[in-house]
């Protein structure tokens, strides 16, 4: 299976914190594509737990990687990218 991989930056005014974490992690659950989000550091957590994600303390400005393996990764990963950089 094909590694989708999206690279962006968060526009998102909160980062992903609190209720965009929790949105974000609600649409990656619902998914059949594992998804991971990664820092530049190269801190990688699943996109499926908020906690997770609150861990990456991703804020509005920063570069993260979103990455996703599975039949719908690429639906996947638009959703997801709206939530951390819309418009």
């Amino acid at each position: 299976m094909t590694v989708v991989e999206r690279r962006l930056v968060v526009t998102e005014e909160a980062g992903l914190h609190a209720r965009p974490a929790t949105a974000f992690a609600q649409i990656a659950a619902r998914a059949a594509a594992d998804v991971t989000v990664a820092r530049d550091d190269g801190h990688e957590v699943p996109a499926r737990s908020v906690l997770s994600l609150m861990t990456l303390n991703i804020r509005c400005g920063d570069a993260i990687v979103l990455r996703a393996r599975g039949a719908d990764a690429e639906s996947t990963l638009d959703a997801l990218a709206e939530i951390a950089a819309p418009g």
